[in-house]
């Protein structure tokens, strides 16, 4: 019973459910006003300048870092690091988590893809830049991860909503960082693709939630009523024993 229940743990504890819905309005919110402002921009603003003032020089040590990074949120990195958190949800017993990773890195990473080509911003040339995918794509990742430690028996709402805020807000930081650092977006992308995975993030959640719901609902209904609720009728079956019925009434006339 108790493997079955961890099975069966919701991808987003119903305790913060109310809380990430909040987030995920607001976040959207930011991501449709900055894509409305830069719309069509192929420069930084002050705001850009301010915020990458300090991320545009580094050093070779930090620029490697930022490359490891980078690759992270590459096809090949990408695909590497999902499969590696889809085992271990598996081995956990975790399936729902499972299909958010997968679910969720997705959505994310292509609704930062359609918006670059709503928006139109672009940065050295024609690269497409608002809002920032591998920012977006890694805060999917940290998002997911700490819903599911958050969902642990024992751990209040304050520690829960603290611990997924933190998550979120560090690998947004250092992919973000990364990203600047490495002159692939302005810091206005990046904020755009942090506030990107938590606008659609917990959309996603809630949806595998709720198609998941409806699963062990009807295969609990379908235990419940036995196993012979769902076996089809035998039209054959049925003519012989209507024939059998006939041919006693007949001896007993």
């Amino acid at each position: 019973m108790g493997s079955w229940r961890r099975a069966q743990a919701a991808a987003v504890p119903p305790a913060l459910r109310t809380f990430l819905g909040l987030v995920a309005a607001l976040a959207a919110l930011v991501v449709l006003v900055l894509g409305i402002l830069y719309a069509g921009d192929s420069t930084p603003d002050a705001l850009d300048a301010r915020l990458g003032a300090e991320a545009y020089d580094v050093g070779q040590s930090w620029r490697n870092v930022a490359l490891a990074l980078d690759f992270l949120g590459e096809p090949a990195g990408s695909v590497a690091l999902v499969t590696a958190l889809v085992t271990g949800c598996l081995l956990l017993r975790r399936p729902r988590t499972a299909v958010l990773l997968v679910a969720g890195t997705a959505t994310s990473v292509g609704t930062a893809t359609l918006l670059k080509s709503l928006v139109g911003r672009t940065i050295h040339g024609d690269n497409l830049s608002y809002p920032s995918g591998h920012t977006a794509f890694a805060t999917t990742l940290a998002l997911v991860v700490a819903l599911t430690a958050a969902g642990r028996p024992g751990l209040g709402r304050p520690a829960g909503t603290s611990l997924v805020l933190a998550s979120a807000v560090s690998a947004g930081t250092a992919m973000g960082w990364a990203e600047v650092a490495l002159s692939a977006h302005y810091p206005t992308d990046a904020l755009g693709g942090w506030c990107t995975a938590l606008a659609v993030t917990p959309a996603t959640a809630w949806l595998v939630d709720k198609a998941a719901d409806r699963v062990t609902a009807r295969t609990a209904g379908r235990r419940a009523g036995g196993p012979d609720d769902d076996r089809p009728s035998d039209p054959t079956a049925g003519r012989m024993t209507g024939r059998m019925a006939e041919a006693g009434r007949g001896e007993h006339r």
